[in-house]
Formats: structure tokens, sequence, C-alpha cells
């Protein structure tokens, strides 16, 4: 491995790669620390070193801008937007034609998907930004009780409208980095924005738990964590491989086919989107049960109470259970929206394709169906067991903020750092070396 990372250093192409990568990972922390315009940056890091308790929402788009949301950066909205944007545009395919027929005539098509991506990350980051002003006017439902200062300077519109405009600029900002790194950097630079954002709270969590539990709950947790990222290496690389076997077929004087190949389904296929999608849910209650002040005699509706009771602390049990269920049920239905059956049936059998033993066609379709439904339930069951460790930390830690080795942090971590190997490896290799982890 050590020998391998001197090669590439060695390359002068890869060199340059990895240290522009890194130059604009480091414009991206930098970014991070800045203040929006009119943000009494003092008031702010008081609220946070006094430790205030975020949950729900603001916990997950905090992690996803690397701390930068309730430091009221520029860069406070983080890749969210654009995470959020491109979940949406995947999402419209099922109910927009034009979208699926752009999706399906290839480069030209992709490059007018993620046009509309942009057009909708900025469109999200307008909205964002206004909800993300509208909060911090009211310093206690962004920070808890225990923040009173005020954190903006000025409240006029004129002022507020500069606000949106900077933190909006500073999405685009993003977005435009994260493309650049793709094309000139080394991987995914989206996916790499973001697990930058995630491990830059990876010193400062474990920092957090020594502080407060001492040595040995920290070596506790650090090996529970090598634990969990031994599992989610294991579970990301697994994938059930259908064999197919082309037919041979004559075109002219060449001979086409004939060769056999396989159709990879992954444990998770779904990725991170289903626990993303039932933490935004599981907030909403608690978003609207903000808004139900109590009458006069300090009485409140009974499901605001419902809410308060069960609903908002996540170490209550019909919490866990119901985040759990959330995550099944959004698993399979992604998984049903991402992956067509009936297309890859199709496609096999355009191009005389087909499973041993399986009639090409419908057969196709339903044996594809079969072992779909068969594989998605251990990967949302997998899914759910690792969304709930912080939770679970909770309990026993009484700090699942400082709880950096699950949920949603450890899958973004692992899949990214994978991806990141493979495509290192593929450009060493295209250059006659050995591959990074070999």
């Amino acid at each position: 491995m050590f020998s391998a990372i001197v090669r590439i250093f060695r390359s002068v192409d890869l060199r340059n790669k990895l240290l522009f990568t890194l130059a604009i990972v480091a414009i991206f922390r930098l970014g991070s620390f800045i203040p929006a315009p009119n943000v009494d940056y003092e008031n702010v890091q008081k609220c946070i070193a006094a430790n205030a308790n975020t949950s729900g929402l603001y916990e997950l788009v905090n992690m996803f801008s690397g701390g930068a949301l309730l430091q009221l950066s520029i860069f406070a909205l983080g890749i969210m937007p654009y995470i959020t944007a491109s979940i949406i545009t995947q999402l419209l395919r099922v109910v927009i034609p034009r979208f699926e027929a752009l999706h399906k005539e290839g480069a030209s098509g992709q490059a007018k998907l993620t046009q509309y991506t942009r057009y909708l990350t900025i469109a999200l980051g307008v909205l964002q930004s206004t909800t993300l002003i509208s909060v911090a006017r009211m310093p206690g439902a962004l920070f808890g009780n225990t923040c009173q200062s005020q954190l903006l300077i000025d409240t006029n519109w004129p002022t507020i409208v500069l606000m949106i405009l900077a933190m909006t600029a500073g999405t685009g900002l993003i977005m435009w980095m994260g493309e650049l790194i793709t094309d000139k950097g080394i991987g995914n630079g989206m996916s790499l924005l973001i697990f930058t954002s995630i491990a830059a709270k990876f010193p400062s969590s474990l920092l957090g738990i020594q502080s407060s539990k001492g040595w040995e709950t920290l070596a506790a947790v650090i090996f529970v964590g090598v634990f969990v990222v031994a599992l989610v290496i294991m579970v990301e690389q697994s994938q059930r491989r259908i064999p197919v076997q082309y037919a041979k077929r004559m075109v002219g004087k060449r001979t086409y086919g004939g060769q056999a190949t396989y159709i990879p389904i992954k444990v998770n296929m779904a990725g991170v989107v289903p626990v993303i999608f039932a933490s935004s849910l599981l907030y909403l209650p608690a978003l609207i049960a903000q808004f139900n002040r109590p009458d006069a005699e300090g009485n409140v509706a009974p499901w605001v109470t419902f809410v308060s009771d069960y609903l908002t602390n996540g170490d209550h049990p019909f919490y866990m259970a119901l985040y759990f269920l959330l995550i099944v049920g959004f698993t399979y239905f992604y998984v049903a929206i991402t992956f067509n059956p009936e297309e890859v049936a199709d496609n096999m059998k355009q191009y005389g394709g087909f499973i041993p033993g399986i009639r090409a066609g419908r057969p196709t379709t339903e044996y594809l169906e079969y072992v779909l439904s068969r594989i998605t339930l251990p990967g949302s069951i997998y899914l759910g067991l690792i969304a709930l460790v912080p939770l679970i930390a909770f309990t026993f830690l009484n700090a699942s903020q400082d709880f950096p080795f699950g949920g949603t942090s450890i899958l973004i971590i692992v899949g990214v750092g994978l991806e990141t190997v493979k495509q290192i490896n593929a450009q060493l290799e295209q250059r006659n070396y050995e591959g990074l982890l070999k």
C-alpha cells in the first residue's frame, strides 16, 4: 500500500490530480468557517460552545455541511441541496416520461438531466437558506433553549436578502467545486466533498467522548467502530451475480456474442438514501409541532404531546422501531424505482442474452424480481441496524451526537472510500502499476 502511494506521487498526472483535489477540499473546509453577512460570529460560537442540542433534520444537514450549518457560514447549506435535487430528479423519472427518455438517450440525455439538477439545486438553495435564516432569528429553535443570544445583527429585509444570496452562491460554488474534482481530480467530486464534511467531525467527536466518558469508553467506541466499519465493507462489497449467456449471431462475416457475463445485484442497492428519507420524515412531525402553541391554560393538543413523547427523543423504543421500519420500507421503494427488472430483461432479449435455465422475456423478469426481493430484505435490515447504532449509543453513552461510527456517516465514509480506492487502482493499473491495496 505504501509503495503504491509512493508511485502515485511519482506519476506526474496522478500527483497533479491528487494535489488539485486536496486544494479544492481545503477551500471547501475554509469556506465552512467564513460567516455569512449579518451573522454575529461571537454569539454563534457561544451557542456552539454551550453544547447546544440539535436533533433531527438540523443534525443531518449539519453533518453533511461539516458543521457549517450551525456556524451560519457562507457554505452553511453544504452539499445537501445538490443531494436533494439529485434524488428528486431521479424520482421524477418515474412520473415524468420526458426525464426517463433523457435517461435512455445516453451522454446527451445525462447532460440535460445534470443541467436540470443544477437549476433545481439553486432553487433549493434559495428555499433552504431562507428557512435557515428564518430559524436563526429564533436562536432557541436552532440551538435549543440554552442559546438566548441574537445570532443576526440586523433583521431588515435588504440584509436578509443579502444573506440568502450569499448562502445560495455558496451552494453554487460547492457544486462547481465538486464538478471540478470530478473532471480534473480523483474520484466523484460531490461524494468526496461529503466525505470531507463527515470525516472533519470525527476527531472532535472522539475527543468529546474521551473528555466526557474517559479512555475506557473511548477504547470501547473505537472497537465497536472497527467492527461496524468491517461489517459495512463486507456488505457493501457483497453482491449476487446472476449468470447471463449471450448467443452467437452472425453480422456480415463477423460473429458476435457467445460470451458469458453476469448481472451484479448488490445487497445494498439503495445506498444511504433510505436512511436520509426516514430521518427527514421522522423530523416532520416535530417540526409541525413547534408551530402549535399552548392555549391560555397551557394545554396543548394530544397529538403534540404524542409527538414530543415518542417522536422527538431518539432513545425511545417506539422511535427506534418506527425508524427501523421506515428504513426497510424506503429501501424496497427506492430499489423498485432504480432497478427495473422488466427493462433489464428486455435489453437482454434484444441482444440475445438469457439466464441459463430461465426463458427470455416474462420468466426472466419474474426471476429477477424474485432475486431482487429476496436480496433486498437482508440489505434493508442491514441499513436499519447500522442507522440504529448512534441511537443505541445514546442509550449507553448518553452522547449520540459524539458517536461517529454509525448511521449515515459511516455508510458514506466507507462507500466513498471504497469507490475512491477503486478509481485510484484503475488509474494505477493503466500505468502498469500495482493497485493501491495490492
